[in-house]
């Protein structure tokens, strides 16, 4: 796939969370750019905490926990450049960014500036897998789609804390036991169960699942299809679409 926006089609802007792990960072900025370079406004933040951008992730960054004070900087902002960060702290001693309240985002989406705002609305402590806490994900009640993204690269290694961020939740919901390899088929039961990665999507909101880091699998393709066969014969909920690719 040589454009990842065309894992946004056919939707028409709107509020796009980010949920699961194995690239979550590098799919949110690789689509901001590819979004802003076709002339859209595009707002990245979070609902977690991210690691302070690099400048070649997003040129500008807002920080304020301020309404007001975000949509000032962002007009100044988008009178020259498309794309710019914002996020309500920052935590220098880890390099990180604080987020917003998901309420937050909905409002900065109601003011009409943004044509896209992608959102990271979990975090996985640089995991490829992870299984979700009772107070995560953290989605806006806005989003208009909800990817969740895999990182195929957990293919064939052992559960554990190394390739899979909270194994033992992960082996609750999926009877996988720890240090059993991960298969394709336990990663088509942590995408369909209500409990896992995409637990909590708003009523209504479309869902995909982006199958990251393909390359780094043995026959990635063909495993990210036997995920599509599962998904698709279990009729998997509101799983709409399903993307074979890589964004590191």
């Amino acid at each position: 796939m040589d454009s990842l926006g065309e894992i946004l089609k056919p939707a028409d802007g709107g509020i796009v969370s980010l949920v699961g792990a194995g690239g979550k960072t590098s799919l949110m900025f690789r689509l901001a750019h590819e979004l802003s370079a076709a002339g859209d406004s595009v707002l990245t933040t979070t609902t977690t905490k991210i690691w302070i951008p690099s400048k070649d992730q997003s040129a500008q960054v807002i920080v304020s926990s301020a309404r007001e004070i975000i949509l000032e900087k962002a007009r100044q902002i988008l009178s020259d450049a498309l794309h710019f960060t914002a996020a309500a702290q920052e935590l220098s001693s880890l390099k990180k960014l604080k987020g917003f309240k998901a309420k937050f985002i909905d409002d900065l989406w109601v003011s009409g500036l943004f044509r896209w705002i992608l959102v990271e609305a979990d975090g996985a402590a640089g995991r490829s897998l992870k299984a979700p806490a009772k107070h995560e994900p953290v989605i806006p009640i806005l989003s208009k789609r909800v990817v969740g993204i895999i990182g195929m690269d957990a293919v064939g290694k052992p559960l554990n804390k190394t390739w899979v961020f909270r194994p033992e939740i992960f082996s609750d919901l999926t009877g996988l036991k720890a240090g059993q390899p991960i298969t394709p088929g336990v990663i088509a039961t942590m995408l369909m169960h209500p409990k896992g990665i995409m637990k909590g999507c708003p009523d209504g909101v479309d869902q995909m699942v982006f199958l990251n880091k393909s390359e780094c699998c043995h026959h990635g393709v063909t495993t990210g299809r036997e995920i599509v066969k599962t998904l698709k014969n279990s009729k998997a909920g509101r799983i709409k679409k399903v993307v074979i690719g890589s964004c590191l």
